[in-house]
């Protein structure tokens, strides 16, 4: 097995590379961090004996030849190969230093706000959504292949080579065990793109609920945790934990509280689609799940809902119009919201939130910052939308019409009016949401 100080041909641009650093092993392969001889610092994944098959070699070439379905993906870019020792492995970008696992979220190293979270879930289901529009399959979801930005929420995915064509390509990759659809574990089907929305489905709960959606009380049956337990739960009679005709498997009080928690915070669309994924989506794994496009649509509502409580700063989701919401962490109310309506869309008022031009046009770009609510100065109680763009907005506050040129900002006060391009915006208040 080659490793730190070797050097590797890449088949495509000619260049060669020196490993610096193993980065991790797998039951694959082993990846480095490796310095082409122009500099760039890049990852090459080198496969073991056993792994490094003909077919593998053929799969990770078509997806070299194919190209990512968009930069969240730490995609096959190059085959490479050793003077000095036979097989191959391929090469892809290396990942930030600053961006952390899934499972580190998970674990409670990483503490990031729910607008965080969100973007996270969003950016999930939409680079699945143009993975499997290409007609391609992941195959292996689950949280151990996720990288994300702590600060945006950006994420990056890797472990992609396994991806294949959907229905199409053969592999001996059947998953992660508690990410694997029903049909997969009972070894009724193979992966495909109907699995990956199930797969993703747990990915999202696991997100958002901290927590398994189909582990609940029931798991107290087993005196340990083995395959006849997995293939139990998450195969031969699978129970989603807030099934609403069966609460054989709801969470146990003392060994879901945070599972318990986190579910009552969001609201009914989003639960709605949990409880579609885990019902229906167990029984008809063609027509009952949840399509990616739904998850990303309901998710950028959910991310537009959040504010934050005037009494502890946490941010909260707020969802019933007209209503106070109790803050989850110190229980105030939170009151006299007010909401930024663009059109169809509203965003939260809260400072730190941003309107990209997914809220002007809807085409998911979170990317493209347009304005950001930032306190004002002088005033601690009023926010003002900073024109981050390079064009001057028109504005009309009370009875008077104003400019504001890029980098200024305009109060946020209910009833003014303002032109973001072509989206005319308006602040409003809870009620008239």
């Amino acid at each position: 097995m080659i490793g730190a100080g070797d050097r590797v041909a890449l088949a495509a641009s000619g260049r060669s590379a020196t490993l610096v650093e193993l980065l991790g092993e797998g039951s694959q392969g082993a990846v480095f961090e490796a310095v082409a001889d122009d500099g760039e610092r890049l990852a090459v994944k080198w496969y073991l004996p056993r792994s490094g098959t003909e077919g593998q070699r053929n799969l990770v070439a078509d997806l070299v030849d194919r190209g990512a379905p968009d930069d969240r993906f730490l995609w096959p870019l190059e085959m490479v190969s050793s003077s000095a020792e036979d097989g191959f492995g391929y090469v892809m970008r290396l990942r930030p230093d600053d961006y952390a696992g899934l499972a580190e979220l998970l674990k409670g190293k990483v503490d990031v706000g729910f607008s965080v979270v969100c973007r996270l879930s969003i950016e999930l289901a939409d680079a699945f959504l143009q993975l499997h529009i290409q007609g391609l399959c992941y195959r292996d979801i689950s949280f151990s292949n996720v990288f994300f930005d702590p600060e945006s929420g950006r994420p990056l995915i890797c472990d992609n080579d396994n991806v294949g064509v959907d229905g199409a390509s053969i592999t001996s990759v059947l998953g992660t065990r508690k990410f694997m659809a029903p049909e997969i574990v009972r070894r009724e089907a193979n992966p495909s793109a109907a699995t990956d929305l199930y797969s993703l489905s747990v990915l999202l709960f696991y997100v958002l609920v901290m927590g398994h959606p189909l582990l609940g009380r029931r798991e107290l049956d087993y005196e340990c945790w083995d395959d006849v337990a997995e293939s139990e739960l998450f195969g031969r009679s699978p129970l989603f934990v807030f099934d609403p005709t069966d609460g054989a498997n709801a969470p146990a009080p003392d060994l879901h509280a945070a599972v318990i928690r986190y579910w009552a915070l969001y609201p009914p669309y989003i639960r709605d689609l949990f409880v579609q994924a885990f019902t229906e989506g167990l029984r008809e794994p063609v027509h009952g799940r949840v399509r990616e496009s739904m998850w990303r649509s309901n998710l950028a509502r959910l991310r537009d809902s959040i504010v934050r409580c005037g009494n502890c700063c946490k941010e909260v989701f707020v969802h019933l119009p007209g209503r106070a919401t109790v803050c989850w962490f110190c229980d105030r109310e939170v009151t006299d919201t007010l909401w930024l309506q663009l059109g169809r869309r509203q965003v939260g008022v809260a400072e730190g939130a941003q309107v990209t031009a997914h809220h002007l046009r809807g085409d998911y770009d979170f990317e493209t910052v347009v304005a950001t609510m930032v306190r004002h100065p002088v005033r601690a109680d009023l926010l003002g939308l900073r024109n981050d763009t390079d064009e001057v907005w028109s504005a009309v506050v009370g009875d008077e019409e104003r400019e504001v040129p890029p980098g200024r900002s305009l109060g946020l006060v209910e009833g003014t009016s303002l032109t973001l391009g072509s989206c005319a915006a308006r602040v409003v208040t809870a009620h008239q949401r």
